[in-house]
């Protein structure tokens, strides 16, 4: 299907665009033009490398990301108290530990390993297949992740049956 590969492109560019010119704060036309053709190259990298499929630019996530985004904030919230109690206490009992992952694409195996890494006191250390493998400072924490809701709202946002 050309068209949808050539309507993800429009999409990158436009997205890429967006971004750029965010970041940029020069509206002069030769700065935006120089934007444009950066980008236009870009983009242009990105079809040739096939960057912009399903995987490269993960779209089935988006509508579920905002409401993820908004819940992982609030874990990495709690994590924080939690482990700032820890070292303050001096009560840190480090374990490693396997955890399942039921994501069935890339995108959705990085955004729960990322996850878990963003929250304080864990880390994802190794990926395996069907499972990762994670440090957390305290069994507190790593009850946390062995409990699966972030493995169930990665998978939900993934959008991806069977």
């Amino acid at each position: 299907m050309w068209y949808t590969m050539f309507i993800r492109a429009i999409i990158l560019f436009g997205i890429l665009m967006v971004v750029w010119l965010l970041m940029s704060g020069h509206y002069t036309p030769l700065v935006t033009g120089l934007g444009v053709v950066s980008v236009g190259f870009a983009t242009w990298m990105a079809v040739r490398i096939n960057g912009h499929d399903r995987e490269g630019l993960p779209f089935h996530l988006m509508a579920g990301l905002p409401g993820y985004i908004l819940w992982l904030f609030r874990e990495i919230a709690v994590s924080n108290i939690s482990t700032i109690r820890l070292i303050l206490v001096g009560q840190a009992d480090p374990v490693l530990f396997r955890v399942p992952y039921t994501q069935k694409t890339a995108a959705g195996v990085a955004t729960y390993a990322n996850s878990i890494t963003l929250t304080p006191g864990t880390v994802t250390v190794e990926i395996t297949e069907g499972e990762f493998l994670v440090h957390a400072v305290s069994r507190e924490l790593a009850d946390d992740v062995k409990s699966g809701g972030m493995d169930e709202k990665v998978t939900r946002i993934e959008g991806v049956s069977g």
